[in-house]
């Protein structure tokens, strides 16, 4: 009778230690030495989709990662390969997002000596995630694993990175020697200091003018009905950061998003629901902000409390938990918000606001206006398609016209800011809706620079038939450009790195035409009928990705602002 116990490789182990973690999508490009890991993740049952960018496929495994709080792994070659999610792993990071980076690396016995791609890529990878290691043998490969995607996932989410050595993946051991690792648990509930809701309902009783700012992290804590119902029972205007859009819909009587300046200049008491006070918010600063505001602050992680404003009551705990605490504590004191004075003044800024932008939306004068192009975009999508946004304006006023009433269904640069997520946050959006919500469909709207970062994902699209809709704003440059006379006289000069522009690119291209090569159609738009035709026509289309290239009026902008679009800091 035989003894012998059946070997494995560090490609197996790597693939069955991540399927018994629950990961389900893992996005890259493979190359030496992660090729075979990459088969062994597939036959596992693991979903392996190839991107054309290491960028792109970080950002849809973050984005994947959002949308089901399990981590998307990004599958990374050594060297270059990983160095080129380091702003991917920075941005899920910053965004509280899951992720874990798997990077094949250098043979541990080639370090040293100029090894194929050598990095110190451990080290590299450590200022941008909340763990980064190499595992030291294949036994405990499962060990560490489990340790990345629970740091990943407890607390505030965020960042991982594992490394993988060529000898490391191909090694062999018996069966019997991996040290295997249960499956992580959810996140444990933090429940708040009853004592700081009593002060937190106190002041909400004794405000004036109440505000609730709506943020991200309600979002991913799944608060919506728990949000929901408090706002609607005690009658309090909100407004939503632009990825807290959805948790309380967009079109409810109590968002006073049409009065938000206003709105944050005159609030008393502000009640952050996993809202930071960062750049997005100003820092909670004036000129922005009265200088008396009172800030009640709810959030997941203990660092963040008072960060950069001194909250009068911080409260670390589960968004969810703490709402509903909260919202059984006024209860039982009978409160409403009665300040009808305050309300009148926000739905008046509203009203007032909301014409000027719709007299903007009226304007069909060719070339077209950001307002009237998503006034007819907003017309003809579905009500509850997942939007993902990116670029200047395009991104902003967006915003603020393409409407959401369901919870994480926008997708945007987020608080890094960062370019080039779009189609890698549009490609896990459609994988998202493919299993969870099949017939919901993706609308991906993009400015004409921020398409360029990572266009070639529409490929990617095509080969996994995901019915994306893409439409390029375009007005010719990075948040404008010139117009088609203007360009003729520049490109007279012999010297065009001197005269043109740097904020400029090609007048009135075609990018559309993209999809011709893949044997599918396009639509190129200046007018508003041509606009809502194409978009009608692109949602009709489930085979695959379509394509509308909407041209505007290069100079076309905002609504004038009162204040500069970002405060300073230090006042």
């Amino acid at each position: 009778m035989s003894n012998d116990v059946e070997d494995i490789d560090g490609n197996n182990i790597l693939a069955q230690a991540l399927k018994h973690q629950d990961v389900e999508y893992v996005f890259g490009i493979v190359g030496i030495p992660v090729i075979e890991f990459s088969m062994a993740l597939q036959q596992v049952g693991i979903k392996y989709i190839g991107m054309r960018n290491e960028q792109s496929a970080v950002y849809a495994a973050q984005a994947i990662g959002y949308l089901t709080r399990t981590p998307g792994v990004c599958l990374v070659v050594s060297g270059p390969g990983l160095l080129h999610v380091t702003a991917g792993m920075a941005n899920a990071q910053i965004n509280c997002w899951p992720l874990l980076v798997i990077g094949g690396s250098c043979a541990e016995d080639h370090e040293g000596i100029g090894g194929f791609q050598e990095c110190n890529q451990v080290e590299l990878s450590r200022p941008y995630c909340k763990y980064s290691a190499r595992p030291p043998n294949a036994a405990l490969i499962p060990v560490h694993v489990e340790k990345a995607i629970r740091y990943a996932t407890y607390g505030r989410p965020g960042a991982a990175y594992l490394d993988f050595p060529a000898n490391l993946l191909s090694a062999r051991i018996p069966v019997d020697r991996v040290v295997n690792k249960p499956i992580i648990s959810q996140p444990p509930v933090i429940f708040p200091d009853i004592r700081n809701i009593e002060s937190a309902a106190e002041m909400l009783i004794n405000a004036k003018q109440p505000l609730v700012i709506v943020g991200k992290g309600a979002a991913y804590g799944r608060a919506e009905y728990t949000i929901r119902n408090f706002i609607g029972e005690f009658g309090l205007p909100f407004l939503a950061t632009p990825m807290g859009k959805g948790v309380v819909p967009d079109e409810h009587s109590l968002s006073v998003a049409s009065a938000r300046t206003y709105a944050l200049l005159n609030a008393d008491v502000i009640l952050l629901l996993g809202a930071r006070l960062n750049w997005i918010l100003h820092f909670g600063k004036p000129p922005r902000f009265n200088a008396n505001v009172k800030f009640i602050q709810i959030d997941i992680s203990a660092e963040e409390l008072h960060n950069s404003q001194q909250a009068s009551v911080a409260i670390q705990a589960d968004m969810h938990a703490a709402v509903n605490v909260l919202n059984v504590y006024l209860s039982k004191k009978k409160w409403r918000n009665i300040r009808s004075e305050w309300l009148d003044k926000l739905k008046e800024k509203c009203l007032s606001n909301k014409k000027y932008v719709e007299s903007m939306m009226k304007d069909t004068s060719i070339p077209l206006n950001y307002y009237t192009v998503f006034r007819h975009v907003s017309d003809n999508i579905p009500k509850d398609c997942m939007i993902v946004s990116e670029g200047a304006n395009t991104m902003d006023i967006g915003r603020a016209v393409l409407l959401n009433n369901l919870p994480r269904h926008r997708l945007d640069a987020g608080t890094f800011g960062t370019m080039g997520v779009g189609l890698g946050f549009a490609i896990a959006a459609a994988l998202w809706c493919q299993k969870y919500e099949p017939g919901k469909r993706v609308l991906c709207v993009e400015g004409d620079s921020a398409f360029g970062f990572s266009g070639m994902e529409v490929e990617t699209m095509v080969r996994y038939k995901l019915p994306i809709v893409i439409i390029v704003v375009n007005n010719n440059g990075i948040y404008g450009g010139v117009d088609e006379s203007t360009w003729s006289l520049v490109q007279d000069s012999e010297n065009l790195t001197e005269v043109i522009p740097p904020n400029c690119l090609s007048v009135n291209i075609h990018y559309e035409n993209m999809l011709t090569l893949f044997g599918r159609k396009g639509y190129f738009c200046t007018t508003v009928e041509q606009v809502s035709n194409a978009v009608r026509n692109a949602f009709m289309d489930t085979s695959g990705p379509s394509f509308v290239n909407i041209m505007i009026n290069p100079s076309a902008d905002r609504k004038p602002q009162n204040f500069a679009w970002l405060t300073e800091s230090k006042l």
